[in-house]
């Protein structure tokens, strides 16, 4: 009887074994393509997956291909009149059917010729849209991307010009664009903007250690680092747009993701014939992780992202997209507490963070064009707190009590219609800032010698800032045509924007913001781009709130900080799966923020989990960036894909002295490579090499550090001395597996994730800290008596951050 049952069960587990052999493994694809430049449904759109295999989209523009075979394709979508469209490295899995909406653009060029090299052959038109400075990366890329767990802020420090902040190998993603700070990027999705985009975010700048945006609602994802369009608003470095997908309005389907550090599931699918919907939700056990490594902090977070499209009519379209965060920062006593344990313990605060944005959008098609109008609403809730213990959390040892809340109410308007071969945008924004920001910080305790006699008063931040709403508007135009049998293209737009606020805010010449680029096609494959611009951003709330204890608003006279570009460079596309770019670009800045305390830039202070620019400024710092861009792209064709970027720059900002100095992010060089391969039977193996030169630091004022250390639990940094060090070049490789099983109607996903492989350590700036006793109960002494609260009978000591481990993440996707 005991035989019998071990035979059933070997039949069973083989019978399991063999499923994905004898299963009807195939997928689908479907979506809707439209004209770029009406937004208009196109018929009779040829879609192709491979030569035997291919489809037709109908009136609608929408189309369906099934029993396709699991494996990885180029898609290729056809038009006469149109210009080709290739979907590269698109993964067809039997659980999921995948949708994209695609734009084509009308194919200008014609039947125009040009003799090379004795042969005839078509030249490709300007593109109004100038490929200058403008890189792009698709869901399966992101997906795939190793050391990315699928974190959209990771993966797009791959691109050239990205590094991913002080150091190069810490935990955030800070994004620096070409040398700019954090906080000088802005973000969209599906053309409303999102001002937080990772948990634990640094108020007043950008950043935190985890993204928000969930992988499986991304189409695409484009970004601008120069030779922005007009409708943007708040953008210095960079514009981020992602495009989501919609739901799929065939089934319901869905997907769950579970990984070493998180929960997530998303489902879609249609409500009714016109309507579809995507929602999903992502959980953490980051607290349970660190508890059982030992580790003493305990953050957790939640994420919730939705979208639903409705189509109105024909020419009317409705698109909801909501998403929002809930983060949770707090501490536990390590079992085996060593100094640098309970250094983290005491240096970081408690942080409780909740954001949200969400919005509806309508598209209304019109004659040569389309009006877009978008109504959203962000808000962003920040408390963060200290104690000079915070394992005790004594009322009396509170050192820092900020509770800010900033929100946001916009409304967009713009119109982009086409007309004689002329492209024209223009529109309006109007936002309703709502701001609180009650802030109690000690910066230093007092101080009394042996006699009793104050040597050091205490200097503290105490404020209810009276700032609580004000309006901000900007108007903007865009117009573009090509030239010269359509091989050059000229845009050009400009923009103005205003506040109620600042003393000269309704002053919209000194935010007046023009820019101008232009493409010119030399050949088939060459394209040369140039373009000059002008930017402004108005100064963070934490800086426009910032009060003295008297309750008086002392940065009314904070200036938009300004910034110039001027970039020009070439493109090579080789054939359809190489492309290669080399670019030079020089940025000014002016108007910069300088701390009235320290005399040094903001844009020089860094990132942490504090806030950025709660403090009194003026607005008279110049900054300035400049350098070369070599970027080269292989495109799936067979088995294999790359991305080569490399970034060669220098990075300064001047203080209150007026001396330029290098900033905190110039780091002179950053290079990137990400190599993957698709073997059969469904492994992938991907490796990803990263380097970033030297980061500046800033040593500390031991004198200052020793005195405060009790108060703030780390060291004062010596601003006489700012960023006159370097930290050594960072380096590390990360590598990614997968292997997946396509079942009839289910595809498993097992992936191993290691982050720097070989452990190369990451350079970070050593933390000041007292030396601990032998049972780490309290601080050595130089006289054996109690700590004084100078520390002047403290053992000042430093450790060591620049260590440096794999990271290794094992996981399941289940598509469904």
């Amino acid at each position: 009887m005991a035989m019998l049952k071990i035979k059933q069960a070997l039949i069973i587990l083989a019978s399991f074994i063999s499923l994905p052999i004898w299963a009807q493994s195939t997928g689908a694809i479907s979506g809707k393509v439209v004209n770029k430049v009406t937004q208009r449904p196109l018929a009779s759109v040829k879609v192709s997956v491979s030569d035997d295999l291919f489809t037709s989209t109908d009136s609608a523009g929408k189309f369906l291909l099934v029993n396709i075979a699991t494996k990885s394709y180029n898609i290729v979508f056809e038009l006469d009149g149109f210009t080709k469209k290739i979907l590269s490295n698109v993964v067809i899995n039997s659980g999921n059917e995948l949708s994209y909406n695609i734009e084509m653009e009308p194919d200008v060029q014609g039947m125009d010729q040009v003799v090379i090299n004795a042969k005839k052959a078509t030249v490709r038109a300007a593109s109004l849209e100038t490929p200058l400075s403008v890189q792009r990366l698709t869901t399966e890329e992101i997906k795939s991307n190793p050391g990315g767990n699928f974190d959209i802020s990771k993966v797009i420090q791959t691109l050239p010009g990205v590094g991913g902040g002080q150091g190069g190998g810490g935990f955030r993603n800070d994004i620096i664009i070409r040398g700019g700070a954090p906080n000088e990027n802005v973000f969209y999705l599906d053309g409303i903007e999102i001002p937080v985009i990772n948990h634990f975010q640094t108020q007043g700048s950008s950043g935190g250690p985890q993204g928000i945006l969930n992988v499986s609602f991304i189409g695409d994802v484009k970004l601008s680092s120069s030779a922005f369009d007009a409708r943007y608003d708040n953008a210095l470095s960079s514009v981020f747009q992602f495009k989501q997908k919609q739901g799929n309005s065939n089934r319901l389907q869905g997907n769950f993701r579970l990984s070493g550090t998180e929960v997530a599931t998303t489902f879609e699918g249609p409500i009714n014939s016109k309507t579809t919907f995507l929602a999903s939700a992502r959980r953490s056990y980051l607290n349970l992780l660190f508890s059982l490594i030992d580790l003493p902090i305990r953050p957790s977070y939640w994420d919730f992202q939705t979208k639903i499209s409705h189509q109105i009519n024909k020419t009317t379209s409705l698109n909801i997209i909501g998403i929002g965060a809930i983060d949770n920062f707090e501490f536990g006593t390590p079992r085996d507490a060593s100094p640098d344990k309970l250094y983290v313990l005491n240096s970081n605060p408690f942080i409780n963070q909740w954001t949200y944005t969400g919005g509806i959008s309508l598209k209304k098609l019109i004659n040569k064009g389309f009006i877009n109008v978008a109504l959203s609403r962000n808000s962003f809730d920040n408390s963060v707190m200290r104690y000079q213990n915070n394992k005790t959390k004594l009322p009396s040892e509170l050192t820092l009590d900020l509770k800010s809340r900033e929100t946001e109410n916009k409304l967009r308007i713009d119109v982009n219609k086409t007309s004689n071969g002329w492209s024209l945008a223009y529109g309006l924004m109007a936002q309703f800032v709502q701001y609180q920001n009650t802030t109690f910080a000690v910066i230093a305790s007092e101080i009394k010698d042996s006699a009793g006699n104050i040597v050091q008063p205490k200097i503290s931040v105490n404020f209810d800032s009276p700032l609580k709403n004000f309006w901000k508007m900007g108007a903007f135009a865009q117009l573009g045509k090509r030239f010269l049998k359509n091989r050059l293209g000229v845009s050009g737009g400009i923009r103005t924007d205003m506040n109620t606020f600042t003393n000269d805010g309704l002053n919209g010449l000194q935010t007046l913001s023009p820019r101008v680029s232009l493409s010119y096609v030399l050949g088939p494959k060459w394209t040369v781009n140039a373009t000059v611009g002008r930017y402004s951003k108005i100064a963070p709330y934490t800086t426009l709130g910032f009060a003295n204890e008297a309750g008086e608003l002392i940065n009314k006279n904070a200036k938009y900080l300004i910034a110039e570009h001027i970039t020009g460079g070439f493109e090579y596309l080789y054939n359809n799966n190489w492309r290669f770019t080399a670019e030079g670009f020089y940025k000014s800045y002016s108007n910069v923020p300088i701390s009235v305390r320290n005399g040094i830039s903001l844009s020089n202070l860094g990132s942490n989990f504090d806030v950025l620019g709660n403090e009194a400024v003026v607005t008279n710092g110049l900054g300035r960036s400049y350098g070369f861009e070599f970027f080269a792209q292989k495109k799936l064709s067979q088995r294999f894909f790359g991305i080569l970027s490399y970034t060669l720059y220098k990075s300064e900002y001047s203080g209150s002295d007026g001396k330029f100095i290098a900033s905190s992010w110039d780091n002179r060089q950053l290079l990137s490579i990400t190599w993957g391969y698709k073997f059969k039977r469904n492994w992938e193996l991907g490796l990803k090499f990263r380097y970033q030169g030297g980061a500046p630091f800033t040593p500390f004022d031991e004198n200052a550090s020793r005195q405060r250390f009790l108060t703030t639990g780390k060291g004062i940094l010596d601003f006489n001395q700012i960023n006159s060090g370097r930290l050594a070049g960072f380096n590390s490789s990360d590598v990614r597996i997968d292997k997946k099983w396509n079942f009839k109607k289910v595809t498993l996903d097992l992936f191993l994730d290691v982050t720097n492989w070989y452990g190369a350590p990451s350079p970070s700036p050593d933390s000041y800290t007292f030396a601990r006793n032998a049972d780490n109960s309290g601080f050595q002494t130089t006289n054996g008596q109690a700590i004084s609260p100078d520390g002047s009978n403290a053992v000042p000591t430093f450790i060591d951050n620049s260590q440096g481990r794999p990271l290794p993440t094992i996981g399941l996707i289940i598509e469904f």
